[in-house]
């Protein structure tokens, strides 16, 4: 068990590793100069000097990528030498413990440094995401939670009534409901239940979390603006839920040890929640490991046209800024959440399943 987990963490690495390479490549590539931005595209050559100086962008793209990856390690190296460097720069500016020194070189332990935003000046990219990835978090446990028992349930029905027009009907929406994209019906969902049937619904267009009121007296916890992100973003893992439940329950009801326990005399409903639904079960709790990673991602569009202040909306305001570190900031972050989850769910599935780790 313990090589089947390093196993999986050593993947988990790799994975991490080529995401951070891409990311960096990707990035430094794109036209434009970094510097410019900071100084608002004024002309001023000593700053832009100082800036490029301090960024590191003054080095080859080599030295550029080892100050990355430097910069992203929890066991990073800082230069003690007379001539400031970046890393002198970067060590100066953060907290961090100091293991040992190989000659004029420390070695710390520090949390990963994801850098400064390039237009909210002096604010770190770690406390933007720290401050907006809460919000995103709430937003896709929601939808989770309300796309997995909604569509395990309609699921259930849909098999156990195959073939009617209820079966058909779920069929056809859940169909519909996977072909539409988020920012569609997102923008779909705002127009009728928050401007047509407004006064029904007294929902809002556009609203997070927590809310200023007008007289500017604090914030406010808005659970009702959750309703419509929420709705909007767990629609289409409902349709691939609920035709993922009704598929498998339909396999496993097939199965020899199902028409047993039929005759064994034990009621339909026994039988389809104790006997057939726990294995039915398998291949939709791997989906709902996935989706619930993507949707941290995927919340993108949704956070924008809602006005959820989340790490999705933080994304968009800053591609259209060129705030590039907090893009990569936000990548990277979304990355390793993905990856851990998916870790954990290939654990999880070792310890439930030793056959699995064989594989």
């Amino acid at each position: 068990m313990i090589q089947y987990i390093l196993h999986k963490l050593f993947y988990g690495f790799l994975t991490l590793f080529g995401v951070v390479t891409v990311v960096f490549l990707l990035f430094t590539v794109l036209p434009g100069d970094p510097a410019r931005m900071m100084l608002d595209q004024k002309e001023d050559p000593e700053q832009l000097a100082l800036i490029r100086k301090n960024l590191g962008l003054d080095q080859p793209i080599w030295k550029q990528y080892a100050y990355y990856l430097n910069d992203l390690s929890p066991i990073s190296f800082h230069n003690n030498s007379a001539e400031t460097s970046y890393t002198t720069l970067n060590a100066e500016k953060h907290s961090y413990s100091q293991l040992f020194d190989v000659g004029e070189t420390t070695v710390v332990a520090k949390a990963p440094f994801l850098r400064y935003s390039f237009q909210k000046q002096g604010k770190s990219v770690t406390s933007i995401i720290g401050d907006t990835l809460p919000n995103t978090f709430v937003l896709a446990v929601s939808a989770i939670v309300f796309a997995s028992i909604v569509g395990i349930l309609l699921g259930i029905v849909s098999a156990l009534l195959k073939d009617t027009w209820i079966d058909r009907s779920l069929l056809v929406i859940t169909s519909f409901g996977m072909s539409i994209p988020s920012f569609f019906s997102a923008i779909i969902m705002a127009y009728i239940f928050a401007f047509l049937l407004h006064d029904v619904t007294h929902l809002n267009m556009i609203g997070s979390l927590y809310e200023v009121d007008d007289l500017g007296e604090g914030k406010h916890l808005m659970l009702k603006n959750l309703i419509l992100p929420a709705l909007t973003l767990g629609s289409r893992p409902l349709a691939v839920f609920t035709q993922l439940t009704r598929n498998s329950l339909l396999d496993v009801l097939n199965q020899d040890y199902i028409r047993t326990a039929y005759a064994k005399g034990l009621s339909q409903r026994t039988v389809v929640l104790k006997h057939a639904l726990r294995n039915a079960l398998n291949p939709v709790v791997t989906a709902i490991s996935g989706w619930f990673a993507s949707m941290l991602a995927g919340a993108v569009f949704v956070e924008f046209i809602f006005g959820w202040n989340g790490l999705g909306k933080e994304i968009v305001n800053a591609l259209n800024t060129l705030d590039l570190p907090i893009v990569m900031g936000a990548v990277l972050v979304i990355a390793v959440m993905f990856i851990t989850i998916n870790i954990l769910i290939d654990i999880l599935y070792g310890i439930l399943d030793p056959r699995v780790r064989v594989k």
